[in-house]
């Protein structure tokens, strides 16, 4: 689990098909870094495979090639890193899975007196459906606010502080370039709650609940909630 709160930038190499390196020499990120911990790469968890005195190696799926943007990306930018969030830690933004849904193009990138108003487009469904206006989303793992949206997700933009612009990779997109994208965890719970009517629920001994298709005060009543 991450916050989306970038820590450092980074450079990411590959090593193989199947492994990538990332180097970094903040050593806020690497002084606690062991084998198996989970690090953030652009929005996308690793699992650190080994520890260098540089950095680090990890392994990459075929699914997180094909979902994420680490194997189509521009070898030039540097990559946002994050640590997993750790008990007690500052929870300064949101929860970011760092299990990427999808992709997102960067279409504008304008400078305003306050802030950059970057806007981005979606191609991919997966994404779009949980892009809600005032709702967030992690770009490239930064936690970020959807400004303006249309009904379908299929762009959004977002007011980012100048602190976040020169702190991560951000400043360094240019229109076209491609970067990931998260939806926040907590539409996705919604949503699956949603479709509960759709199929019939189990309790925890594996036989039919009797949950209605919509919860009433009678049925609240009934089973001592009211």
């Amino acid at each position: 689990m991450f916050t989306g709160l970038i820590q450092t930038l980074g450079t990411l190499s590959a090593l193989s098909e199947t492994e990538v390196q990332v180097t970094c020499t903040d050593a806020r990120l690497l002084r606690d870094l062991e084998l198996g911990d989970s690090v953030a790469v652009d929005g996308v968890c690793l699992t650190v495979m080994r520890c260098l005195a540089d950095g680090f190696v990890a392994a990459v799926s075929p699914e997180t090639l094909d979902r994420t943007a680490l194997g189509r990306r521009n070898v030039e930018l540097p990559v946002n890193l994050e640590a997993s969030l750790r008990v007690g830690s500052k929870l300064g933004g949101h929860f970011v899975t760092g299990h990427v849904d999808g992709a997102g193009y960067l279409e504008s990138a304008v400078p305003t007196e306050t802030s950059w108003e970057m806007r981005f487009s979606v191609r991919d469904r997966r994404v779009a459906r949980y892009i809600v206006p005032k709702g967030s989303i992690a770009v490239n793992g930064i936690s970020l606010t959807v400004a303006d949206c249309d009904a379908a997700g299929s762009w959004f933009t977002v007011a980012v502080i100048p602190l976040t612009y020169t702190e991560t990779n951000l400043q360094h997109l240019k229109p076209g370039d491609r970067v990931n994208l998260e939806g926040d965890i907590l539409g996705k719970y919604v949503e699956k709650f949603l479709r509960l009517g759709d199929a019939t629920p189990f309790d925890a001994k594996g036989t039919e609940d009797a949950l209605p298709d919509s919860l009433t005060p009678a049925f609240l009543a009934e089973h001592g909630y009211l």
